[in-house]
């Protein structure tokens, strides 16, 4: 009878089939509308603050140095967008030094003001297909500046081929933007062409910290990834209770519950 039980429970037991996942091939689009040079409000060590074109290069270094040590074979490739975006590098590279040498190429386009993402996505579409042909998954993090100007583009909904993140900074809401409505533009855009569950991250906080927060949780795998509503990380810092049955309260925890929470954003 023990026998029988024994074979019963691992007839039933589920397995899960050993899957490797793809390397990926990652695009970076930066904006480069003059508003990509509002100043943060964190400074460099001389008191100049940095601006946010500053900010977003640093964040891709530390996203590339990370996502490196994860996996020494991921690749990157490096664009910008003015009206339309254009190229910085197009090799796909899995070098630092070649995003390096893609940042001394950014030159702001003054005259930006539309943008269009659609030559974005044909190129994406055709970067994927020869991504696909190697096993490789190709993603695009388009990192986005401007306040008041919504993002068009023209674009199938059966073509899915690529994954779409985005990074949006952009000033408080006034009289002269409409950040939300450029948020809710972006998000149209990348539900309808993401192939994985694509992820967008805003902030008008100006705070350079917020933004590597952002960069740090879109290492994650798209073949890996939960709905961005069950995101739960990075986790608060949250006030200590005393214990109820504490007489006498020890200082160190008394030290502790004064330190100010880390704010979520």
């Amino acid at each position: 009878m023990e026998a029988r039980g024994q074979s019963s429970i691992a007839a039933a037991r589920y397995t899960l089939p050993a899957t490797r996942l793809s390397s990926e091939d990652i695009l970076f689009c930066i904006d480069v509308d003059p508003e990509s040079l509002v100043e943060m409000k964190n400074t460099s060590a001389s008191g100049r603050p940095f601006t946010r074109l500053e900010s977003i290069k640093q964040a891709i270094l530390l996203f590339i140095n990370a996502k490196l040590a994860i996996n020494p074979d991921h690749r990157f490739a490096y664009s910008a967008l003015g009206k339309t975006p254009f190229w910085l590098k197009k090799e796909f590279s899995s070098e630092v030094e070649s995003a390096i040498a893609a940042f001394r190429a950014i030159t702001v386009d003054s005259s930006a003001g539309h943008a269009d993402l659609t030559h974005l996505f044909k190129v994406a579409n055709h970067e994927a297909k020869k991504s696909r042909s190697q096993n490789r998954l190709l993603r695009v993090i388009l990192i986005y500046c401007r306040s008041s100007v919504v993002p068009q583009h023209q674009w199938p909904t059966n073509q899915k081929l690529f994954t779409f993140d985005v990074v949006y900074l952009h000033d408080k809401p006034g009289p002269d933007n409409c950040p939300q409505k450029v948020y809710d533009g972006l998000v149209d855009a990348l539900e309808q062409v993401s192939e994985y569950e694509g992820y967008i991250f805003e902030s008008g906080q100006g705070l350079t910290r917020v933004l590597f927060r952002h960069m740090c949780v879109l290492l994650s795998h798209p073949q890996q990834r939960c709905v961005q509503d069950d995101i739960d990380i990075p986790k608060s810092l949250t006030k200590k209770s005393p214990a109820p049955d504490s007489a006498t309260p020890n200082p160190a925890a008394v030290a502790d519950q004064e330190c100010v929470p880390v704010s979520s954003q």
